[in-house]
């Protein structure tokens, strides 16, 4: 967001490698959508393709969240690291990320076959075996609906 500033530097995260890296590390994206000035947040599972600076999610192929996306594909979403409350001292420790970018629907599948392959290595701790299970069935590959976040922006901060 030009022109906007943390206003806690001493918890910026400045290192976009660190930024990239809760990323990695993330399971869930609150993703915020406007359409005609009505505001709309969604939570959902993601894969992260360091290599394209995206975010894939997968969904339905139609509903709300794709209405706000074909009226408006400008989105906001943040990732948070909980590393946990800290009885008795009133403090929260985390490390989050806030993302700002065009949110699209994918359409072709090849692209779809990324999306999954991306999803799945993020998401589970043995991939390979629903990778393969997913990749052999074009009717779940046709039938579910892929968005892709391009990253614009990315910033970062910690908390202790």
């Amino acid at each position: 967001m030009a022109g906007h500033h943390m206003r806690r530097k001493d918890r910026e995260i400045r290192d976009q490698a660190e930024a990239r890296g809760i990323l990695a590390k993330g399971k869930f994206a609150a993703i915020a959508l406007c359409k005609d000035g009505e505001p709309y947040v969604v939570t959902m599972s993601y894969g992260f393709d360091a290599s394209r600076n995206s975010l894939y999610f997968h969904c339905a192929r139609e509903g709300q969240k794709i209405d706000f996306i074909r009226s408006n594909p400008a989105a906001c979403a943040t990732v948070v690291e909980d590393l946990g409350y800290r009885t008795g001292e009133c403090l929260h420790a985390y490390r989050s990320v806030v993302i700002r970018g065009r949110l699209g629907i994918v359409e072709g599948i090849d692209e779809k076959k990324h999306a999954f392959t991306i999803l799945i290595r993020h998401l589970e701790t043995d991939p390979e075996p629903m990778i393969e299970k997913t990749l052999k069935n074009p009717k779940a590959l046709e039938d579910v609906g892929i968005l892709r976040l391009d990253i614009e922006d990315i910033s970062a901060k910690a908390g202790s």
